[in-house]
C-alpha cells in the first residue's frame, strides 16, 4: 500500500469517527437536556395561556391583561430553556462516576463552568467536548478494572477538575496580573490545551487497541499555576 492509499485510509477513518461522534453520548446528553428544557418551557407557557383563557371568560382579563399573559410567557419561556432540568455533578463526585458514563458526565460539569472561564479558555472547552464525544465511543471495550481505565479516570475525574477549580478559587483581579512571567488566565488555557492533547492521544491508543500504551501513558499535569497564584 502506498503512502497515498495509507493516508486516504487514514482520512477516511478519521471521517468516520467524526461521524459517529455525533451520536455519542456527551452530544445525545447535550440535546435531550434541550429538549427536555423546551418541554418543560411549553408546558408552563400552556398553564399560564389556560389560566389567562380562564380569566377572560369569567370577565377578569382584558386586552392589556392579555398583553401582559405574553410578556410573562416570553420571560417564563427565557426562564426555562436557562434552567438546567438535572443538577451538573459536581466535581468531587465524577472520581465515583461508571467509566462509561464518566465522559459524559465531565462534560456537563464542564458546561456548568463556562461562565467563569475567559474566552479562550472556553474555545477549549468546546474542543475537549468534542474529544469527549469521540471517546465515549471507544470506552464500550474498556474494563473497569483495567490499568488504562485507571489513568482514564485520573485525567477525567480528578485532574481536569482539579485544575479547572484551582482557576476559579484565583481571585479575578489576579487572574490578568502577571508573576514570572505568566497568568492565571494564560496557565489555564495552556492547561487545557495539555488536557486536550492527552485526551486526544488516549482516544487515539484506544482506538488502535493499544492498551499497554495508554495504561503506562501516565502524564502528570503540572498545576503549576495554583502554586504561582498562592
Amino acid at each position: 500500500m502506498s503512502e497515498v492509499d495509507r493516508q486516504i485510509e487514514r482520512s477516511a477513518e478519521l471521517l468516520n469517527r467524526t461521524a459517529r461522534a455525533r451520536q455519542a453520548p456527551v452530544l445525545r446528553e447535550r440535546q435531550a437536556e434541550t429538549g427536555r428544557r423546551m418541554q418543560r418551557a411549553l408546558l408552563l407557557d400552556a398553564v399560564i395561556l389556560i389560566a389567562a383563557t380562564i380569566a377572560t371568560m369569567a370577565g377578569l382579563l382584558g386586552v392589556g391583561g392579555w398583553v401582559l399573559t405574553f410578556i410573562v410567557m416570553l420571560v417564563a419561556t427565557m426562564v426555562m430553556l436557562a434552567i438546567p432540568t438535572r443538577p451538573a455533578p459536581r466535581a468531587e463526585q465524577l472520581a465515583r462516576v461508571p467509566l462509561k458514563a464518566l465522559p459524559a458526565q465531565t462534560g456537563r460539569w464542564l458546561e456548568t463552568q463556562r461562565p467563569a472561564l475567559p474566552a479562550p479558555a472556553v474555545q477549549l472547552i468546546d474542543t475537549i467536548s468534542t474529544r469527549l464525544d469521540t471517546l465515549a465511543l471507544q470506552l464500550d471495550r474498556l474494563p473497569e478494572e483495567a490499568p488504562a481505565a485507571t489513568e482514564l479516570r485520573k485525567l477525567l475525574g480528578e485532574q481536569l477538575p482539579e485544575f479547572v477549580k484551582g482557576y476559579a478559587q484565583v481571585p479575578p483581579a489576579l487572574r490578568r496580573a502577571e508573576r514570572n512571567g505568566t497568568t492565571p488566565d494564560a496557565q489555564l488555557v495552556e492547561g487545557l490545551k495539555l488536557i486536550d492533547q492527552e485526551i486526544g492521544e488516549m482516544t487515539e491508543q484506544l482506538a488502535q487497541g493499544d492498551l499497554d500504551s495508554l495504561a503506562t501513558h501516565g502524564r502528570f499535569l503540572e498545576l503549576k499555576y495554583r502554586g504561582d497564584a498562592a
